[in-house]
C-alpha cells in the first residue's frame, strides 16, 4: 500500500470506531420495523386515550406504525413487566403511569416482578386530575355530604376504580384516611367495567382519571364531587377542589409518559422524546388532552420533559407514593 493510501486508512480508522460508539449515544436512530406501545390498562381508559392521542403522528413522524397493544392487570403491571423484560431495541415501549411506575414499588412489595432501574424515561405526556363522583341517586351533591352520608353506613358503601395501586386507588384510600371513613374499595380491570357497574347503580362512589369520566360528568350521568388537584379544572370549573371541600390531604395527580427498558439505546430515547415533544407543540394535538382536562408537563425549564426531567420526576414520584401507601395502610387485596 502507498503512502496515500495508508494516510487514507489511517484517518478512516477512528472515523468508524466513532460511528460504531455513536449507535448507541448521539448518532440518529430509525425504527426498522413497527412500534409496540404497550398500555397496561383496557380501552377507553385515560392510559388507553392517551395512547391513542398520541399513536397515529408518532407513526407518521416515526416512518413506522406505532401499535397500540392492550395488556391489562395488577393495576398496570403486567403490561410494564412486558416491557421491562423486552429486547431494549427502541421497538417496545410502554405508556408509563403512576401506578406502575410509582405506587405499585410499595403496595406490592416483594410481589412486584420489576423495580424502577428496569426502564428508561423517554417523555412524560400529560398531567391529569383525578374525580370523584357519585351515582346521580346518591343522595350526595357535596363531598362533606358523601363524607356525612358514609359515616352514618360504615362499610355499607363501595367505591370503585380501576383497579389495585392505581392513583385511584389510593385517591380512595387518602379520602377513607383524611375523612375517617369506611368504604370498601372494589377494584375493576379498568374504567370502562367500573364505569359501567356506577352508572348502573350497584357501585355507590368511583375515582377516575378525568380524561375517561368527563363525558359521564358534563352529561348527568355522574355527579361530580371533587377534583383532586390544587386547583380547580378549567374543564369542570364549577367543580371544587377537595381542598375546597375540606379535605387538603387528597391530592392526587395521575400522570403518563413514555419508558422503555433500561438498556434502550440512548439515540433511541432521544428520537422519541423528540418527536413526542414535536407532537405535544402542535396546538391541534394539544387541543385534544386540553378538553379531557389535561396538565402539560413542564418539567423542563422551558417546558415539556427531556428524558432526564422525566427519570428525575419518577424517582420522587416513587418516593412520593410510597410514604403515601404507608400512612394510608392500603394493600394489594384493596
Amino acid at each position: 500500500m502507498n503512502r496515500r493510501g495508508l494516510l487514507a486508512a489511517s484517518l478512516a480508522m477512528p472515523a468508524l470506531a466513532g460511528t460504531a460508539q455513536g449507535q448507541g449515544a448521539g448518532a440518529a436512530w430509525s425504527p426498522t420495523r413497527p412500534i409496540r406501545l404497550i398500555v397496561g390498562f383496557t380501552p377507553a381508559g385515560t392510559t388507553d386515550i392517551a395512547a391513542r392521542i398520541l399513536v397515529e403522528p408518532l407513526s407518521q413522524r416515526l416512518g413506522q406504525q406505532v401499535v397500540i397493544e392492550n395488556r391489562p392487570g395488577a393495576g398496570g403491571n403486567v403490561g410494564a413487566d412486558v416491557v421491562a423484560k423486552a429486547d431494549p431495541d427502541g421497538h417496545t415501549i410502554l405508556m408509563q403511569t403512576v401506578s406502575a411506575g410509582a405506587i405499585n414499588y410499595q403496595l406490592y412489595g416483594a410481589r412486584m416482578p420489576y423495580k424502577p432501574e428496569d426502564f428508561a424515561g423517554i417523555s412524560l405526556v400529560v398531567r391529569v386530575p383525578n374525580a370523584i363522583f357519585v351515582n346521580p341517586n346518591v343522595r350526595a351533591n357535596t363531598l362533606a355530604e358523601l363524607v356525612a352520608l358514609a359515616r352514618a353506613n360504615p362499610g355499607r358503601m363501595n367505591i370503585g376504580s380501576s383497579g389495585v395501586g392505581t392513583s385511584l386507588h389510593m385517591t380512595g384510600e387518602l379520602l377513607k384516611l383524611a375523612a375517617g371513613i369506611d368504604l370498601t374499595h372494589v377494584p375493576f380491570r379498568g374504567a370502562g367495567p367500573m364505569m359501567q357497574e356506577i352508572i348502573a347503580g350497584r357501585i355507590e362512589v368511583g375515582v377516575d382519571n378525568l380524561p375517561s369520566v368527563i363525558g359521564h360528568l358534563r352529561e348527568g350521568r355522574l355527579r361530580p364531587l371533587a377534583v383532586t388537584t390544587a386547583t380547580r379544572s378549567p374543564s369542570l370549573p364549577n367543580v371544587p377542589t377537595t381542598a375546597e371541600a375540606g379535605f387538603p390531604a387528597v391530592e392526587a395527580t395521575a400522570w403518563f409518559g413514555l419508558a422503555g427498558p433500561a438498556r434502550m439505546p440512548r439515540a433511541a430515547i432521544n428520537r422519541i422524546n423528540a418527536e413526542v415533544e414535536a407532537i405535544l407543540a402542535d396546538p391541534a394535538v394539544w387541543r385534544r388532552f386540553d378538553e379531557l382536562g389535561g396538565m402539560r408537563a413542564d418539567l423542563a425549564p422551558g417546558g415539556g420533559s427531556t428524558p432526564e426531567t422525566f427519570d428525575a420526576f419518577m424517582r420522587a414520584e416513587v418516593a412520593k407514593w410510597s410514604e403515601a401507601v404507608r400512612k394510608s395502610g392500603a394493600t394489594v387485596e384493596g
